[in-house]
């Protein structure tokens, strides 16, 4: 009997749907038995295969991480970062605002600069995603510093946008 490998995808906070990550997950797991699907869904549906959960803490994604040997996420800095820390070239799926994941195309943009430096493995398309998922599930973790991969400041300017553009502030009112 082989051993169980799992799969664990991070869809972040945000309040659009991103179906495509999940169907993309769940086509992977239903190839292959021997696989365990662990989806962090937000405000989409749960998988209908394998373990899905709204939202979590810090410390619960960091355990999952740590166990997984396959990671695909969204295009947060946040999200992408953390997987960093254990390891992974995490699967990166950026939201894309067409198809109403977003409300415009940082994500995009932010993860294609990090794919095109192989910080990550771009999957804009779903042959992309099962190619990375496949090359992911044979190459070992790396576990160097995230300073020594990429500068800083990306993942400092990634999470400014990230956090700018989620954002829900009320309106300012300037009396004068």
């Amino acid at each position: 009997m082989r051993a169980v490998s799992l799969f664990v995808v991070s869809l972040g906070t945000d309040h659009h749907p991103f179906e495509r990550l999940v169907s993309w997950s769940e086509a992977w797991v239903q190839q292959f038995s021997d696989w365990q699907l662990v989806v962090q869904h937000g405000y989409t549906r749960p998988p209908a295969v394998g373990t899905g959960f709204d939202f979590c803490g810090r410390e619960q994604l960091d355990e999952l991480f740590e166990r997984a040997q396959v990671v695909a996420c969204h295009g947060g800095p946040g999200t992408i970062t953390q997987a960093k820390r254990y390891g992974h070239t995490p699967i990166v799926v950026p939201r894309d605002p067409a198809k109403g994941e977003h409300v415009d195309d940082h994500q995009q943009l932010f993860s294609r600069r990090l794919g095109g430096s192989g910080v990550v493995a771009l999957a804009e398309s779903f042959d992309a995603f099962l190619a990375a998922v496949v090359a992911a599930s044979f190459l070992p973790r790396q576990r160097e510093g995230l300073d020594d991969v990429v500068p800083p400041g990306v993942f400092a300017v990634g999470k400014v946008v990230e956090d700018l553009v989620t954002q829900r502030r009320a309106p300012r009112i300037v009396v004068q």
